[in-house]
């Protein structure tokens, strides 16, 4: 397994996230990835590689993932934030204000605040002086991991970076998300001649960004297996009645499964959505790997033990698929490394 490390994460930092109408320090932190990094070293997976030499391909592909506008925002928004005054380079940028039922959403206001919340759905994923580089190395990670899959070099590859990106859809943010890496390897898949490709998306959380990103095409299977938006975040999306739209239709599953579910009944459901690929005859997989279904995870509510993430591991190798992996949710930061390493290493042994 080839992995493609973030050597520029670390300049997304978050200070502060709001959540439940206070602020809180920051979930998604850089010690995420670095301690992921540090437990596949010590696993022995060696084939590590930097991201610089996909950024031409990655800003060709970034508009067919991403809307132009939104784009151009994410890009400036931290300039724009500190020209507004000179005291906002001390603190990170937040939405306050969204459109909501009954509000206008074809017109984008000029006023930067509204722009910042026409763009978010949370008021937990800050804006920082190094967000849109770290965020744009993170595409260039998920585009290269692609790149190496289908030209065969290797069987399968990790996009090693944060932050995340599955909550990320067309033209908004949110989930600590910004740009959709493992949209960005599914089309880089199917650029390269993959011509049905599956995004298996087995984090705690809804995967809304991609669902929304490719819900009317029929080329590209989402599959989520998530908490349920009944109780869990985000809440108004990943029902398992969202099965696509136009040409989409029948391309989109969610199995949302209760706060408390564990393994054997999440494995149920893994089963069935690795099923749902072989019956669509996908010839490429995209695994968003979140690790926030392990029992210990702040933020989340299944019950998964770090050995169950090597059962994943080979169920997901049963495939047989040039498969890219892209780093998602997992925010107990004892457990993470430990957690993907198993994953991955039953993955390549498989």
């Amino acid at each position: 397994m080839r992995i493609v490390v973030n050597h520029r994460h670390a300049a997304h930092a978050g200070r502060q996230e709001m959540h439940r109408g206070r602020l809180v320090d920051c979930v998604e932190t850089p010690a995420r990835q670095d301690l992921v990094a540090q437990a596949l070293q010590a696993a022995g997976f060696s084939d590590c590689v930097t991201a610089d030499d996909a950024r031409s391909a990655t800003l060709a592909l970034l508009p067919r993932i991403h809307q132009a506008g939104y784009l151009q925002f994410l890009e400036t928004a931290w300039s724009r934030w500190c020209a507004l005054a000179p005291t906002n380079a001390a603190q990170d940028l937040l939405p306050d204000v969204w459109p909501t039922r009954g509000m206008r959403h074809d017109r984008l206001p000029a006023n930067f605040a509204a722009q910042v919340g026409y763009h978010a759905f949370d008021s937990g994923s800050p804006i920082t002086a190094g967000t849109w580089s770290a965020a744009l190395q993170g595409a260039c990670c998920a585009v290269k991991a692609a790149h190496a899959v289908a030209r065969g070099e290797v069987r399968s590859a990790l996009a090693l970076t944060r932050p995340p990106g599955h909550h990320a859809g067309p033209d908004f943010f949110g989930g600590y998300c910004f740009l959709n890496n493992a949209a960005l390897a599914a089309q880089a898949l199917r650029d390269a001649g993959a011509q049905r490709v599956a995004v298996l998306d087995i984090d705690y959380h809804h995967g809304n960004g991609t669902q929304a990103i490719f819900e009317s095409r029929g080329d590209v299977l989402t599959l989520s297996i998530h908490g349920d938006p009944q109780t869990e975040y985000p809440f108004f999306i990943g029902h398992a009645d969202e099965l696509g739209q136009g040409e989409g239709l029948g391309a989109n599953r969610n199995w949302p499964l209760p706060r408390g579910t564990g393994f054997r009944a999440w494995r149920e459901a893994l089963g069935e959505a690795i099923d749902a690929v072989r019956d669509w005859q996908a010839d490429a997989l995209v695994v968003p790997m979140g690790l926030d279904t392990f029992h210990g995870d702040p933020i989340s509510g299944f019950t998964l033990a770090t050995a169950d993430f090597n059962e994943i591991g080979a169920d997901l190798a049963a495939l047989h698929l040039p498969t890219v992996f892209t780093l998602e949710g997992g925010y107990a930061t004892s457990a993470i490394g430990e957690n993907a390493a198993e994953l991955l290493c039953a993955f390549t042994r498989s």
